[in-house]
């Protein structure tokens, strides 16, 4: 094994520490994640029935959530009934299996439909195998170079539907020679990549579509290497601006409740899509009030439009196929987060299904924004001799936030819990460009045109290729309980009254879907509107039904992308809506079904719509997908600026008044 692969494995099994199977508190919500104890439980359960042995391996091992409305019944106290969901490869094969923690025996088991979620272990085992084949080495001597020289990156092939796919579980690896600063992405080996069936754990292709000069910029962006360059010239000392909370925290975190201002959440980590917040309430002074049963990421959708032979196939699926859970990355307080927030680890499982916890996996802190919450300046009750001075509260908000670092991406995850009731989803993309060698170093080279056709020349010898980022999250809306409605609210061009001066006026028309293949909608500027969950069955004490409305702001992003003839579109067809609504079904999660990995997009959000099922007064679930157009430009290396993203969730005629009117003056 190559020294950096070593220090690689190494540093993919000390960024978690694995946990003692008895050291979690016990459990006290039926949403809660599966502890450590329950995760060694489920490993042990399977081994005891003969469905398992030492060497079985676990793409996935998570909760299975209790029916809703036991959830919805369930007081402190009550008897839980806590199952597990898995995913398990043994010698027999890969299945899926149920398993009844509490009783200690295995409801169900059956082989698995498609391909679960990639393993830690075939990410490196890929790599070890490229650098082991003959004519890989090969092809590396013909760059002047060895396999202890260079770092490889499996990376998910995608699917297409060819013949060479059939009854594989494919990887593709391509690599770069070793750093020798901080970034590992600055020397792409173009031109050259492996492709690996993990199932029979050959090498099955090797591609060499010829030598492309490696560039000679190691590009570091650590402090200390942007110190020793030449062309550039640390800052100066800063005086640092620094938020702090002296004396003390205004939310709790017991367990996995956490209560702020009006709200109160629960919170958990799942492998596939990181940090799962249920039961959203907000408590108007006569109660708590549901707002969400539930929110999480769906799926993550980041395809390169590059279509040579090594950049075609990079059409991940992030989430479903790597997982953010599982790739959560230890957050550093004072740059990811404020110093004074609170810290929470995530407990998820490694390859051969023990518990592992990620230290600092989530923090969740208050901050005064420096805006704020409202204000109004009087002028009519100023007098000459007595000033009156603006009336208003500042504004404080609740972030709780993660980072899942996939690949050469840092994606941060923000949801923000305002004192106005709303709710604030954020994504905030950061890291490195994924990076092509070129023979090019500036644009006025011969061949400046064609190696930028697809891309930008970010630094010599150096693309970075056009891709989009598209994210889908889920959202179980409980406004004040579960039937439910979606309403579009247009606004539309006016009859001018006769007799009136003015010629143009617009008015609300509303528009209810019935059904969920009605239930889709594209966000057009052009054709303004607002999107409302509401509860018809309900009313405010003026009448209203009660809702909170989804805005857009500056998420949206469609993409001329086939979702009908390209497969990696069509196994995300969702991204050609902003808006879905489905009726609930506990088993549609992820919008890009539940084996993303090779998947072919016939168990996804799109496909599930065409039953058509009505969402007219009923448990109804918005999926809602955001994201950006990537053009990468040279501010963008050798590390990304955060990019933010996100929508905001607004009541409307949910509360009897504005909610922050309460917000005491600090003291």
């Amino acid at each position: 094994m190559p020294d950096l692969l070593k220090r690689t494995v190494g540093r993919l099994l000390a960024a978690a520490a694995i946990t003692a199977a008895g050291s979690s508190a016990a459990l006290s919500h039926p949403l809660d994640g599966l502890s450590t104890a329950e995760i060694s439980a489920v490993v042990q359960i399977l081994k005891d029935d003969g469905k398992t042995d030492a060497d079985s391996r676990y793409p996935l091992i998570e909760l299975q959530e209790p029916a809703k409305d036991v959830v919805l019944k369930w007081k402190e106290g009550d008897p839980e009934d806590r199952r597990a969901v898995v995913n398990v490869k043994t010698g027999k094969g890969v299945f899926k299996g149920e398993v009844d923690i509490t009783a200690k025996k295995v409801l169900s088991w059956e082989p698995v439909t498609g391909q679960p979620m990639l393993l830690l272990e075939e990410f490196l085992g890929a790599m070890n195998l490229a650098l082991q084949n003959p004519d890989f080495v090969a092809a590396l001597a013909k760059r002047d170079l060895k396999p202890d020289q260079v770092f490889c990156l499996p990376l998910t092939a995608g699917a297409f539907g060819t013949p060479d796919e059939a009854g594989k579980r494919l990887m593709k690896v391509p690599c770069y020679v070793n750093p020798t600063q901080s970034n590992f992405y600055a020397k792409p080996i173009e031109g050259l990549f492996a492709t690996v069936d993990l199932t029979s754990q050959k090498v099955v292709e090797v591609v060499d579509t010829g030598v492309v000069p490696v560039p000679e910029d190691g590009w570091g962006y650590l402090q200390d290497d942007i110190g020793a360059r030449k062309d550039m010239k640390l800052d100066g000392p800063i005086k640092a601006a620094i938020l702090n909370q002296p004396d003390g925290a205004n939310f709790s975190v017991d367990g996995s409740l956490i209560n702020w201002d009006m709200w109160s959440f629960r919170w958990r980590v799942d492998k596939r899509p990181g940090v799962v917040l249920s039961e959203i309430s907000a408590n108007d002074g006569k109660g708590p009030r549901s707002v969400l049963y539930q929110a999480n990421l769906s799926e993550v959708f980041v395809p390169y439009m590059d279509p040579s032979e090594g950049w075609y196939w990079r059409t991940y699926m992030d989430s479903g196929e790597y997982g953010f859970g599982i790739f959560l990355s230890p957050l550093t307080a004072g740059v990811d987060c404020p110093a004074y927030a609170k810290f929470l680890p995530a407990v998820v499982h490694a390859d051969d299904g023990s518990p592992v916890e990620i230290p600092n996996a989530l923090c969740v802190f208050e901050r005064n924004i420096g805006d704020p919450a409202w204000r109004h300046y009087e002028i009519f009750a100023q007098t000459p001799d007595k000033p009156v001075p603006a009336e208003g509260r500042p504004a404080t908000e609740l972030v709780v936030r993660s980072a899942s670092e996939v690949g050469n991406y840092d994606y941060l995850i923000d949801y923000v819990f305002q004192q106005n009731g709303m709710i604030r989803v954020m994504v905030g993309a950061t890291g490195l460009d994924a990076v092509k060698g070129v023979a090019s170093t500036s644009m006025k080279d011969a061949t400046a045109a064609e190696d930028t056709k697809y891309g930008t020349l970010i630094a010599p010898n150096l693309v970075a290729p056009n891709h989009d980022h598209f994210f889908n999250f889920r959202f179980d809306f409980d406004i004040d309980g579960q039937n439910n409605m979606f309403a579009r609210t247009g606004l539309v061009p006016a009859t001018a009254p006769e007799g009136t001066p003015r010629r143009t006026f617009w008015e609300t028309k509303d528009e209810m879907p019935m059904t969920e293949l009605q239930g889709r909608y594209k966000v057009n500027p052009a054709t303004p509107a607002m999107y409302h969950v509401m509860n018809m069955g309900k009313e405010t004490k003026l009448g209203h039904h009660p809702g909170y409305m989804i805005l857009p702001e500056n998420s949206v992003a469609y993409s001329p992308l086939d979702v009908i003839n390209d497969p990696p579109a069509r196994r995300n067809a969702y991204i050609e809506y902003t808006f879905w609504n489905t009726a609930y079904d506990p088993k549609e999660r992820y919008a890009g079904g539940e084996y993303a990995f090779q998947g072919d997009g016939k168990d996804s959000l799109p496909e599930w719509v065409k039953k058509d099922r009505s969402i007219h007064d009923t448990d109804i679930v918005t999926w809602y997908t955001m994201g950006f157009h990537h053009v990468p430009h040279m501010e963008d290396w050798p590390v990304m600026s955060t990019m933010w993203k996100g929508i905001t969730l607004m009541p409307f005629n949910f509360f009897d008044h504005n909610p922050s009117i309460t917000i005491r003056n600090p003291s």
